[in-house]
């Protein structure tokens, strides 16, 4: 291990309490549920893949934050570490003591109820603890984890051990944009990763599949979906839906083109009023990480995770605001869809969440249509999220867990859109027709893009 516990603390910070977390106590031991061993390995699983993640990045590169939206590579390592060890450990862990009692600041988020954060905009100016000392972090939290878990585990801990996991492989995601912004702000252009196995596959012609109207079931129902849901995902609940339509597959670089080109940039009626002020404060003409091939010229050029490459015409387009998603469905005649009628039709079809790793498809980017499986809906999983027309609100009788944990969710549902589907970046296992994401309209990092949608 490189630099034990502690090393960091100044005595002010050694003195802190060591927790605002109810603290359980001692009982007998609680039965252990038969998954967890099955538990024990996809948390090793989960937490090798996040290293995994950033092995091709230097120590520099894990440092730096490119805009107050982003974290460092660095500091995701050690927030996913902080979590378990202050969800998990700290309250079930026999003679817990904190591996850094400096780390509960430094590496805490957003959660008041655990005390004082760091600012979010100044973490890559946190060049200490290094990102050896990270990593040694992680290991000494993972051995803790996995003693644990072969003791008789509380059932809560298990469930806290499932939420750290579906948040870990939220900030995998998070570590590819946050590094793919970061590398777009160079003037040398780096890759994360040269390999580019897109083939010249034609999309399908857009198409509409209709829907009839109704009451349709809405979010996580435990019962008859099982498995894993984030609270804002339910309660369950019917919402009455008009007839409509959703375009057959996302739009792609070769229909944002067309857009461009009949000067969507150019025309207010478009947008918005406040996307067209985000427009024109931002002198935006394309997507974020678009480029003319030279000045002048009339091929564009984006940059990726394997680097800057021509726009392939042929794959859904992402890092769309949803100013900009908007505008496009009202040139093109359409609407955005809501996230109601988005679940209830992945419900409806035959497409099911893609369940290779997005590691297996060679590419950190949307891919062609691959041409291939059932349903009329294409690529509704695991190419770009989808942004709906739909407020990121609470739905009826939600409540939010008690304590600390019940900030992960709602105290955000304020001036944000809702996102479906998942997108290249995104862990398989981790999507789902319930899955909400949120976004406020201006965010374009994120892998997100658009499916129109039109009344019946």
């Amino acid at each position: 291990m490189v630099d034990g516990p502690g090393s960091l603390s100044p005595t002010t910070e050694r003195d802190m309490p060591s927790s605002k977390l109810p603290r359980p106590a001692p009982a007998r031991p609680a039965p252990t549920s038969p998954l967890v061993g099955d538990l024990a390995a996809r948390t090793a699983a989960i937490r090798a893949q996040t290293l995994a993640l950033t092995a091709p990045l230097s120590a520099e590169d894990c440092q730096v934050q490119s805009m107050p939206d982003t974290s460092p590579a660095k500091w995701h390592l050690a927030h996913t570490t902080w979590f378990f060890e202050t969800f998990v450990l700290e309250p079930f862990e026999a003679r817990f003591t904190p591996f850094d009692p400096a780390f509960r600041v430094l590496f805490n988020s957003y959660y008041q109820a655990v005390g004082p954060q760091h600012p979010r905009p100044a973490r890559g100016l946190v060049t200490r603890p290094s990102l050896d000392q990270v990593r040694a972090y992680r290991a000494a939290i993972d051995e803790r984890l996995q003693a644990l878990l072969a003791t008789a585990v509380d059932p809560a801990a298990e469930r806290l051990i499932t939420l750290g996991l579906h948040h870990e492989q939220q900030h995998q995601e998070l570590i590819l944009t946050d590094v793919k912004h970061l590398l777009a702000q160079s003037p040398l252009r780096p890759a994360y990763r040269r390999r580019w196995p897109l083939a010249a596959t034609r999309p399908a012609p857009l198409r509409w599949v209709g829907f009839d109207g109704g009451w349709a079931p809405i979010g996580h129902d435990p019962i008859a979906d099982g498995g894993f849901a984030f609270d804002n995902e339910g309660p369950p609940h019917r919402v009455h839906l008009a007839p409509f339509e959703l375009a057959t597959r996302p739009v792609t670089h070769g229909d944002w083109l067309a857009f461009i080109d009949d000067g969507g940039y150019r025309r207010p009626e478009l947008w918005l009023s406040i996307g067209w002020d985000w427009v024109r404060s931002g002198l935006r003409e394309a997507p974020l990480y678009w480029q003319r091939a030279e000045p002048g010229a009339a091929d564009w050029h984006a940059f990726t995770l394997q680097g800057a490459v021509p726009v392939d015409p042929h794959t859904p387009v992402p890092h769309l605001s949803y100013f900009e998603a908007d505008a496009y469905a009202r040139w093109a005649g359409a609407r955005l869809p809501t996230e109601f009628e988005w679940e209830h039709a992945a419900r409806q079809s035959a497409a099911r969440p893609w369940q290779g790793h997005f590691a297996d498809r060679g590419a950190f980017h949307p891919m062609p249509d691959p041409g291939v499986g059932a349903g009329p809906l294409r690529q509704l999983y695991g190419d770009v999220w989808e942004w709906t027309m739909s407020a990121y609100a609470p739905y009826p009788r939600f409540r939010a867990d008690p304590g600390a944990i019940g900030e992960y969710n709602g105290k955000f549902m304020c001036n944000q859109f809702v996102l479906r589907g998942g997108s290249c970046a995104t862990p398989a296992g981790h999507v789902r027709a319930g899955y909400r994401n949120f976004f406020p309209p201006e965010a374009q990092w994120q892998f997100s893009g658009l499916r129109l949608a039109r009344d019946a």
